[in-house]
Formats: C-alpha cells, structure tokens, sequence
C-alpha cells in the first residue's frame, strides 16, 4: 500500500497516476474530503491536525508521501504545518512506513547563489521560518532512526490543470486569456520553475527507489534556468502572437500589500526574483539519468496549446 496525505492537489492527483502506471495498484488517497484519481483508489477522510486520525489513515502502507499543503497565511501556516507534519512523522514511525517528504523552497537565502541540496536555511519570513522547522523534523526524524523517509523538494511551479503558482496566475493564465502577462521586478534575471508533473513522477521514482532513503533531492527542473523575459518570447512562439508583458516594480508590490492580503503575503519571496533563482537538480539528474526533465520550451508549449 502507498498513501498520499493531502490528497486532491495537482501534485497529489499527479502522483497518485504515475505511482498506478509504473509502480503499484494498492493506492489510497488521504484528505479530508479525498476524491478518486483512479476508480481503483482507496479513499480516506482523515484530517490531518488530529494525530489519531492520521495514525489511521496510514495503517498498512508500506510507503506514505506527504504533499498536504496550506494557503498563502502565514499566521494559519506556523499554527498547522508543524503539527500536520509531526502526526504524519508519528503515524510512519508507528505503522514502519516510509515518508517520503514534498517540501519547497522558502527556507532557503534568497540570494543569486544556486541551490543545491547542501545549501543552508536562512528563512527571510514567517513562512521561510515554518518551512524550516518543518523540514528540520523530517530530517531529526530520519537522523535519529525514528522513521526511513527522504525530502523531495521543488522550485516554483508551472503547469496544467490545477497547478497555483504567481507564474501560472500571473503569467501564462492571463497570456491564455490574450492580456499582458505581469513579471515582477524584472524580466532578465534567470529562473527555476519545476513543471508539475515531472515533480510528481519523481517523486514516485523517489519514493520506489530504496537507494534514495535518507537524502535531500531536489527535484528536476530545465537546467537552462530561463529569465521570464525568454519564456514570454516562446510563448509568442507558441502562439503565434505579439505579447507585451509588464514588469511590476517591487514599490509597486510594497504599496499594493497595504489594501490586499495576498500580496502582503508575497512580500517575503520578492528578493527571489530580484536576482537569478537557481535551482540545481544536478544530484538527481546523475542518480537517476533515464528521467527526462520537461524543458522549458515544451512545457510552455503544452500549457499554452493543450
């Protein structure tokens, strides 16, 4: 048996597909309201903060991914991560699973330096902070022999179906919906986004992989690293149109967080896109060289053009 908590996301609708082609039919989804990916599915309402409710759920898995993750609040983020992930650390510890962690990125500087799985946590914010603490859970818990798991962590998406992201919001939603696509600060400085789907088959090959137990791995992503300036030129490719995008000062930012909360709650990864974010999934690109890594190039194509 293989369970994902927090069932229902791009992610874990994406993982639970690519577990059943390539490596199991014993699949159940955990949320608290989880719907089948897959008709064979077993399906599991249990909500997280409850430590009982979770120790259920995960009884009898053999391996349990967790990919459950929390809006942009940063109060509701520090009140309830921490305590999701150490009921799943405990119900895995319990119940002799592995745990195989879906983590992000906010824990790390938000400098030019490239990021690798060595790099330090140096959290600018309160989500920073959270994502910190939560990661250094699952690797004491690892550490110290209570559980076998692995970190699996991602950049920022971009992707189909119900990926959310600020580049699938603000970039190729409004180019589908012919308006100008809104970069923030600048268009030249290099990015590292991670297409969803190559995100979740890894993590299913992590997950099947025992060699891979007991690691940090950045998950795969185009090593071209391209700025938004050349992904708005494929766009224009790919749809055979002119696209003016407008890039959003930062003070721009920093005025509109005073009348709406969501962007006050972006102001903590502002810094990330002042200056390259570089990503480096090289480690996993050497362990695992048969994957292949959606380019940017094709990725942008795919969304744009289904």
């Amino acid at each position: 048996m293989q369970t994902i908590l927090g069932a229902g996301g791009q992610i874990a609708d994406e993982l639970a597909r690519e577990l059943r082609r390539t490596h199991t039919d014993d699949i159940r989804l955990v949320s608290r309201s989880p719907r089948a990916v897959h008709p064979r599915d077993e399906l599991v309402a249990a909500d997280l903060l409850d430590p009982e409710a979770t120790k259920s759920a995960v009884a009898g898995s053999d391996i349990v991914y967790v990919t459950a993750g929390l809006p942009m609040d940063s109060e509701l983020m520090a009140e309830r991560f921490p305590r999701m992930i150490e009921n799943a650390l405990a119900a895995a510890a319990e119940h002799d699973a592995r745990l195989v962690f879906f983590d992000n990125t906010y824990m790390y500087p938000q400098t030019a330096e490239p990021q690798t799985e060595a790099t330090e946590f140096r959290p600018l914010g309160a989500k920073g902070r959270v994502r910190a603490e939560t990661a250094t859970l699952v690797l004491d818990a690892i550490a110290d022999g209570r559980i076998d798991g692995l970190i699996g962590r991602a950049p920022e998406f971009y992707g189909p179906d119900k990926t959310r992201s600020f580049t699938n919001t603000a970039i190729f939603d409004r180019i589908r919906a012919g308006k100008r696509p809104r970069i923030p600060i600048s268009d030249q400085t290099r990015r590292s986004l991670i297409w969803t789907p190559d995100a979740s088959r890894a993590l299913a090959l992590l997950g099947n992989s025992p060699e891979a137990y007991g690691q940090t791995w950045h998950l795969p992503v185009d090593p071209d690293h391209p700025s938004y300036a050349r992904i708005v030129e494929r766009a224009a490719e790919v749809t055979g149109r002119r696209i003016r995008p407008r890039v959003i000062p930062e003070q721009v930012f920093r005025a509109g967080a005073h009348v709406d909360p969501a962007v006050k709650e972006m102001l903590e990864l502002l810094p990330r896109y002042r200056q390259d974010n570089i990503f480096d999934s090289s480690k996993f690109a050497s362990a695992f060289p048969a994957f292949r890594a959606t380019p940017m190039a094709e990725g942008v194509e795919r969304l744009l053009l289904g």
